[in-house]
């Protein structure tokens, strides 16, 4: 392991030790590692392999300003180095959504994945398919953030901001929806331990 190569913690580690952090190391994110963040999260699931999460990096300064008023002033945006924002975009995944086909299912696979998407999704309000799309991409929100912790990173998820004004300050779509946003960075304060119910208090077992 270089200096530079991060720790990569297993994933029961990885989990014990996520804390929401508000307060990072002011540092740039090492570019490889961000990459490496955003292409294990893209390797979550979805149902259809539909993939219909986007992610938006913002690391310039004023841009995050921008984010963080948009956030209600909240300190963590402008503090942590990388400010990822997660959105589902489904209007481009029904667009293209001969792209989730895999190659190994051939051509009968796209028209497939094409029949599948128009019949279920064609005839929906844009912003009922877009929910669906929205609960893909959720799942994509936690991978993001145990790919993060995985690598030595440490983030808070984000779902305090006006949903409008991110959309303008990022030139987004309308109809697009928000998973959250995702501040991360090394941490600069240790954060509060886990506090949670037991399994037993919110697990029923049939």
């Amino acid at each position: 392991m270089t200096a530079t190569t991060p720790k990569v913690l297993d994933i029961k580690e990885a989990i014990e030790t996520r804390r929401s952090i508000r307060k990072y190391v002011q540092e740039p994110m090492n570019q490889d590692d961000l990459h490496e963040i955003l292409r294990l999260a893209s390797l979550a699931p979805s149902a259809w392999n539909a993939q219909t999460w986007r992610f938006a990096v913002v690391q310039d300064a004023a841009v995050k300003e921008q984010l963080q008023a948009a956030a209600y002033g909240q300190g963590q945006v402008t503090n942590a180095p990388a400010v990822i924002v997660v959105y589902s975009d489904m209007e481009d995944t029904l667009a293209t959504v001969e792209e989730t086909a895999h190659p190994g299912m051939g051509e009968a696979g796209r028209t497939g994945q094409r029949n599948t998407f128009d019949g279920v999704f064609g005839a929906q309000p844009v912003a009922q398919r877009g929910q669906w799309g929205l609960s893909q991409a959720n799942i994509a929100f936690g991978f993001l953030m145990l790919a993060a912790r995985g690598l030595g990173y440490d983030t808070v998820p984000m779902l305090g901001f006006d949903p409008a004004k991110v959309k303008e300050i990022l030139g987004l779509p309308e109809h697009v929806q928000f998973a959250g946003l995702l501040p991360v960075g090394k941490r600069a304060e240790d954060g509060f331990p886990h506090h949670r119910h037991s399994v037993e208090r919110i697990t029923k077992f049939y």
